[in-house]
């Protein structure tokens, strides 16, 4: 974890780099998400934090991780997420808000 909260700039390549490093022992939670409804992103008021994996799914939007979604063309923006419970990336862009992370012994 040491080098994810020393690394200057998280990019698209260090959020996967992150997931095959943790394989087996990562967890996602969805913030937001777009609604076709409202046409907007809506907060997930019932976020929670639930094991996920690496699939072979990588079409667009996909990144190849369950319940992590990206929009590409230097849209999407990472940051260090760091609680007393979990160390990971937030991802945020137009289509909402999640986190991959492991649990922070």
């Amino acid at each position: 974890m040491k080098a994810l909260i020393e690394t200057k700039k998280i990019t698209l390549a260090t959020l996967k780099s992150f997931a095959k490093r943790n394989e087996g022992k990562i967890f996602a939670k969805g913030l937001s998400s777009f609604d076709g409804m409202t046409d907007c992103v809506q907060g997930n008021k019932n976020a929670h934090w639930y094991s996920t994996s690496i699939t072979d799914e990588k079409g667009y939007y996909q990144t190849g991780i369950k319940g992590i979604y990206t929009v590409g063309s230097n849209r999407d923006y990472f940051t260090l997420y760091n609680d007393s419970d979990f160390i990971g990336i937030e991802v945020y862009n137009c289509c909402g808000t999640s986190i991959l992370a492991v649990k922070n012994n």
